[in-house]
């Protein structure tokens, strides 16, 4: 299941960053050096997003695989007038890697987007060693649009980006229907 973010998830989120940092750290943005500190709790990340969220700027989920908190998927950089586009961030615990969750969360978000939100284009930027996320835009369907080099500061050091996107002209049925074990009722 995805759904919005609460204040609420405070708990399960640090207890499932805390027993997946290892298994994150590779993947997290990081602060250059002379930046602003990053936010140092959930309270104040979580009411950054929701704030944002308000705002229309960014859209922030919870993924959860059997009722329990199992990761995120944030659509972020949300423009509106003439571009109509956002950015999709994600991470799964270790626990449910491998599984689909990752795959099946992003097109639920997509789709969304795509649909009810009023977006017309998503893009999925993916460092180039990240192979299992390199599968999930694999899965989807998604047609790399481009490369950055040095495009974000992840794991202690700028990092490299394949950039993927979909259109809303490129996915009329949805992404959700391009995975082959969909099931409409998740």
């Amino acid at each position: 299941m995805v759904r919005s973010l609460r204040r609420a998830d405070a708990d399960e989120w640090r207890d499932v960053r805390a027993r997946n940092h290892d298994w994150l750290r590779p993947w997290d943005a990081t602060v250059p050096p002379g930046a602003a500190p990053r936010p140092s709790s959930y309270k104040i990340v979580t009411r950054s997003l929701l704030h944002q969220a308000r705002r229309g700027q960014c859209l922030p989920f919870v993924i959860e695989v059997d009722g329990a908190f199992a990761g995120q998927v944030t659509v972020s950089n949300v423009a509106r007038g003439s571009a109509q586009w956002g950015s999709i961030g994600y991470w799964v615990s270790a626990e449910v890697a491998g599984r689909g969750v990752a795959p099946r969360a992003v097109a639920m978000v997509i789709d969304h987007c795509l649909g009810p939100v009023g977006l017309h284009r998503l893009e999925v930027c993916v460092r180039p060693e990240n192979t299992s996320s390199l599968r999930v835009v694999e899965k989807l369907g998604l047609e790399q649009v481009g490369y950055a080099p040095r495009f974000l500061h992840i794991d202690g050091a700028w990092r490299d980006h394949r950039i993927f996107a979909v259109t809303a002209e490129e996915a009329p049925e949805g992404v959700l229907a391009r995975l082959p074990t969909h099931q409409s009722h998740q």
